[in-house]
């Protein structure tokens, strides 16, 4: 999986678990992106920095070296905007 698109999977299902702190389906997939980050592109720390309106930032510490990425809010949140719609996931 590329950097960036474990990045982008990681941060939706971080932004589920915290908007679903009993979701352990949530947490477990959570985990699972955090160890493709870890395991095969060196990641050693990573969270959120910052949201504003338009984007979020991710920093983290990759092979020893601090990075920032940005995704854009609308599209990070989406998934949990989609799970709390979705009856079936809120029975």
């Amino acid at each position: 999986m590329k950097f960036d698109d474990a990045l982008f999977n990681w941060l939706q299902m971080e932004i589920v678990t915290a908007g679903r702190p009993d979701d352990r389906a949530a947490m477990e997939t959570r985990d699972f992106f955090l160890q493709i980050l870890t395991e095969d592109h060196g990641v050693t720390e990573i969270g959120i920095a910052e949201k504003d309106d338009d984007f979020i930032t991710v920093s983290y510490v990759r092979e020893g070296r601090p990075g920032v990425w940005r995704a854009p809010r609308q599209a990070a949140e989406q998934l949990l905007i989609d799970i709390n719609a979705n009856p079936k996931f809120n029975e």
